[in-house]
């Protein structure tokens, strides 16, 4: 019996990159998807009670999928050691519970077209976290750059005619929703040296889930199936997230960060495209401040995965000659040894 090499199948160049463009389809459907979900579960969107019980059930649905996966796939229960449990509630409020309640809300104000390309940003704010919070990386030029190439693009997406249209509960809070998303994975980046990164995701999930439906349903909040279509889309939205994070988990635990992270400029893309084909917003996503903000936004994302991790290469690369150098010099005769 052949036995199936992991790291092989994953580390193949077309595995990565199907793999990768999937994980982007699955997140970029669930623009739409959750709109679509509003409806199928009458959900009351100026009701944020019942918004945050509808995030909550799908998230914490989520979260038993990947532990159930992970539990299967491991063959053992995934339980977090006792003194990590801490890093689990800490993501589950950044990556579930703060992020998803800004998201749900700021969605219910938006089309899936603007809200795809607003998104974008969230990259933009985990650089910006990881160099000048958590200090897990340098910041330079290339990177500077890219940022300012996705504000612009969120500027361009705002402008209506000659007036800058933004509001909080919208624009504000899906904007607010990157900002968390970023928070959360300098978090995962950090205590996914302390735990399982398959444990720690699928228990934030549940955990941040299970939150938001204590909340929803204790402050009023009511969702109601209005046929066997909702159940199976509620089924969908869990599973896209429990898939594509399982997926990428695979992609990035067999291959180098940013050969899978460049494929993160076509998120945008992915949700401006299945909001514009299911939610009847083609006239949106064909507007020139559109097309503008998308090719700003993907850019910038592109040049930062792109040129960023080159120059970072070239310059860990100088830094080994250096050492290298100073080495052999350390070792002529005369030199103190």
């Amino acid at each position: 019996m052949i036995k199936f090499d992991a790291a092989k199948f994953f580390s193949k160049n077309y595995v990565v990159v199907i793999g990768a463009l999937i994980c982007c389809m699955l997140w970029g459907s669930a623009f739409p998807c959750v709109k679509l979900g509003y409806t199928l579960f009458n959900v009351d969107t100026t009701s944020y009670s019942s918004l945050i019980l509808f995030a909550g059930v799908r998230f914490t649905l989520a979260g038993i999928l990947v532990l159930l996966f992970g539990s299967i796939s491991q063959r053992k229960l995934l339980l977090p050691a006792r003194r990590n449990i801490w890093c689990v509630l800490v993501v589950g409020l950044f990556q579930t519970a703060l992020q998803y309640t800004c998201f749900y809300i700021g969605l219910a104000h938006l089309s899936g077209v603007k809200s795809s390309v607003l998104n974008g940003l969230g990259v933009f704010f985990t650089i910006i976290a990881a160099c000048f919070i958590f200090r897990t990386e340098k910041f330079n030029l290339i990177k500077l750059i890219g940022c300012v190439a996705g504000f612009a693009g969120v500027l361009v997406m705002n402008l209506d005619g000659l007036d800058f249209n933004f509001t909080f509960t919208g624009e504000g809070l899906i904007i607010m929703s990157g900002l968390s998303a970023a928070m959360a994975a300098g978090f995962v980046k950090i205590f996914s040296r302390r735990e399982n990164t398959t444990t720690l995701c699928g228990w934030q999930f549940f955990c941040g889930g299970a939150a938001l439906i204590i909340i929803g349903a204790a402050t009023g909040g009511r969702i109601q199936p209005q046929s066997g279509a909702s159940f199976a889309m509620l089924a969908y939205l869990a599973f896209l997230s429990a898939c594509a994070f399982t997926l990428q988990g695979y992609l990035l635990k067999y291959n180098p960060v940013s050969k899978v992270a460049v494929f993160k400029s076509t998120n945008p893309l992915f949700g401006a495209l299945f909001s514009a084909i299911v939610l009847a917003e083609t006239a949106q996503l064909l507007h020139y401040t559109t097309l503008i903000a998308l090719v700003l936004v993907c850019g910038g994302i592109l040049v930062i995965n792109l040129l960023g991790e080159k120059k970072n290469k070239e310059a860990a690369f100088r830094e080994k000659i250096r050492r290298e150098v100073y080495r052999f010099r350390t070792a002529l005769p005369g030199n103190g040894r």
